[in-house]
């Protein structure tokens, strides 16, 4: 495993949000995309494509903190509790698939591990316990 990172959820004030986290601890952005930059994103409303559908700033060597925002119009009610995801950093698919498949197992998968359109192999899930996951391996740049 290459390492886990805290994954938050916002209703739509992650880029305020992540400008007073760079006040506080300071680091490097290393994304910014909106919505409307993602395939179909030019389909969504105005307001909803000027959303961040991924953000990350590094506070340390080894540690990023990640968002996007929840879009009202998927009725993906943000609630204190889902506001967050534990990410996972894997370092193959098939560690990506071994973790997924141990920790969905009697939870819930929210989306099943599969490549993106990011350049990642992918997946969400709740785990026995209601702790939500992300599973992650990003693809080398020649893949």
């Amino acid at each position: 495993m290459q390492g886990i990172n805290i994954y938050l959820h916002f209703n739509g004030n992650s880029e305020i949000a992540f400008s007073f986290y760079k006040s506080v601890f300071g680091g490097e952005f290393l994304a910014i995309q909106r919505y409307k930059d993602i395939p179909g994103g030019d389909k969504m409303n105005a307001e909803d494509q000027e959303k961040m559908v991924h953000i990350s700033l590094k506070i340390a060597p080894n540690t990023t903190l990640m968002a996007s925002d929840n879009l009202a119009s998927h009725q993906n009610e943000l609630v204190m509790g889902n506001n967050y995801h534990i990410c996972i950093q894997a370092e193959n698919e098939k560690e990506a698939n071994k973790l997924f498949q141990a920790l969905s197992k009697d939870g819930k998968i929210e989306m099943p591990m599969n490549k993106t359109f990011w350049g990642a192999y992918f997946g969400m899930c709740q785990d026995k316990f209601g702790l939500l996951w992300m599973i992650n391996f990003t693809y080398p740049v020649n893949h």
